[in-house]
């Protein structure tokens, strides 16, 4: 089976694969490649089976790693950090003066010098134009902007969660994929209210899709809500659950609702 590596140029940028050919690499090499917009240097986040994935060419299209970074490159890369740091602050004061409606979150300078790309957020669309041709003057590049996602965004200024402690997308949570607005109900959340459950990127917390497995799992030891079934206070309807104490709500009269373990449902 034909193995490929999975290499990101930068944070927030997405998966790009190459042929490794004979280069020794493990996940975490900086490997230096040539893309379609020149070369580049990106790091080695995974490795993958070419079969496995239907959206990628045959391994002859993948183009291949070049070489591993050598000190010289990592200095370069060090390098072109600090000019980086130079055009986010340039690029900030140019956003404020056009009045534009998003948040610079990065800069990266390409390795071989030829382009600069500004990732941003917005919730609105932007007119770069103005703003593209003062950085074009200013730093006589190629000028790329990358919009990305809220989370992304987050995930690459860092910040405390509700829980104060590092979020999770930090932390551990790479991938928390969907997070839908259902999990507040089969978590029982809903008395809390969208504000407290949204993180600082201002979407639903990463935590109800990492806690959203276990609740499954426990909703499916309960009985349905609207059942019937019988306990020691006589047969009643579940009207409710409380799904982490594993207890159900059963009405067993028309005043009278009973909390229950499902261990002393009676079969």
């Amino acid at each position: 089976m034909k193995l490929i590596v999975q290499v990101q140029f930068a944070p927030w940028d997405k998966i790009y694969y190459f042929d490794p050919k004979n280069h020794e690499l493990k996940i975490g090499d900086q490997v230096i490649v040539k893309t379609e917009l020149g070369t580049e240097i990106g790091k080695i986040i995974g490795w993958k089976e070419l079969e496995e994935s239907k959206k990628l060419k045959k391994i002859e299209e993948i183009k291949p790693i070049l070489r591993k970074a050598t000190l010289t490159d990592l200095e370069k890369v060090k390098e072109k950090q600090s000019r980086a740091n130079v055009a986010f602050k340039s690029c900030q004061k140019l956003i404020k003066k056009h009045n534009l409606p998003m948040k610079l979150i990065d800069v990266c300078f390409s390795f071989d010098g030829r382009r600069v790309t500004f990732a941003f957020i917005s919730k609105e669309k932007i007119d770069f134009r103005e703003l593209v041709k003062e950085l074009n003057r200013k730093f006589q590049k190629s000028i790329r902007f990358h919009q990305i996602e809220v989370r992304q965004g987050v995930k690459i200024t860092g910040d405390i969660g509700l829980c104060g402690r590092e979020l999770c997308c930090l932390k551990f949570l790479k991938n928390p994929g969907q997070i839908s607005s259902s999990f507040i109900f089969d978590q029982q959340l809903t008395h809390r209210g969208a504000e407290r459950l949204s993180g600082p990127c201002g979407r639903l917390i990463c935590c109800l899709a990492f806690e959203e497995c276990y609740y499954q799992e426990m909703m499916k030891k309960l009985p349905v809500i609207g059942s019937i079934v019988k306990t020691e206070y006589g047969s009643g309807e579940v009207v409710d659950w409380h799904i982490l104490k594993q207890t159900i709500g059963v009405k067993v009269n028309e005043d009278t609702i009973v909390e229950i373990p499902i261990e002393e449902i009676k079969r």
